[in-house]
């Protein structure tokens, strides 16, 4: 019997994150010639092995817990010749020992490191050397949402769950950083990346109405639209791009 799709089959990176924009980002980060790479909730790690790509002698290591992700990345790596440069770990990031690293990429992966937003800045500052960078890509609000529009995001959506981004930069710099660089997801970005997340399911929902698992996954399909099309314009995410502030 056909399975449902992967709800990812369509995705390059796991968030709104353009080519145009992965390109800079990779080129910005590579010219800083980190030695060693850390990926806090890595996913697949296209990011991490783009960078490490652009920079011949640094050695890479991704923490997930996901091993689905993880043994594609590590396919991913293989077919690019990167597999002697990077490691895969299906771990918790929580207190991760792989650090201190030249550079740290956290992208949407902050709840993996603590819960409060605060304490998982600190646990970056103690992850990157002194004159490393971090790349951190956080939700905020691009204004605060209505009760109402708070209903019908993700269970239990409260206004506190992200800052502005004023206080996200704020946030940052009072964990010891300062931010080279300072980008937000266009809403471009946010519409190819949600529409791809669910792009693969609609078709298959089209073509498998009555599946057995059809209900249950046009329920989540559904769900998971009405949460996009009522946080679209309203959740941002930021890319920054901070240094450490050096010990005094």
């Amino acid at each position: 019997m056909t399975p449902p799709p992967r709800r990812t089959g369509r995705l390059t990176f796991h968030g709104p994150l353009s080519e145009i924009r992965a390109d800079a980002l990779v080129r910005r980060l590579a010219g800083n010639s980190p030695a060693t790479v850390l990926d806090i909730g890595c996913g697949r790690g296209e990011l991490m092995l783009r960078v490490l790509a652009a920079t011949p002698r640094a050695t890479g290591t991704g923490v997930d817990l996901d091993p689905e992700d993880l043994a594609r990345g590590r396919q991913a790596a293989e077919a690019r010749g990167l597999t002697s440069r990077v490691r895969f770990l299906e771990e918790s990031a929580t207190g991760t020992p792989h650090g201190p690293a030249d550079l740290v990429l956290c992208v949407g992966a902050a709840q993996a490191l603590a819960e409060q937003l605060p304490d998982a800045l600190a646990a970056l500052r103690g992850l990157v050397t002194d004159g490393g960078r971090v790349l951190l890509g956080e939700g905020f609000w691009q204004r605060t949402p209505t009760p109402s529009e708070l209903t019908r995001m993700w269970p239990g959506a409260a206004a506190t769950d992200h800052p502005g981004l004023p206080a996200l930069v704020d946030l940052a710099i009072r964990a010891g950083f300062r931010p080279e660089w300072t980008e937000t997801a266009s809403l471009d970005e946010w519409e190819e990346f949600e529409s791809a997340y669910l792009a693969d399911t609609e078709v298959w929902l089209a073509e498998h109405p009555d599946h057995p698992r059809a209900a249950e996954t046009r329920q989540r399909a559904d769900r998971h639209r009405s949460a996009w099309l009522t946080y679209r314009g309203v959740l941002g995410l930021a890319y920054l791009t901070l240094v450490p502030v050096a010990a005094r």
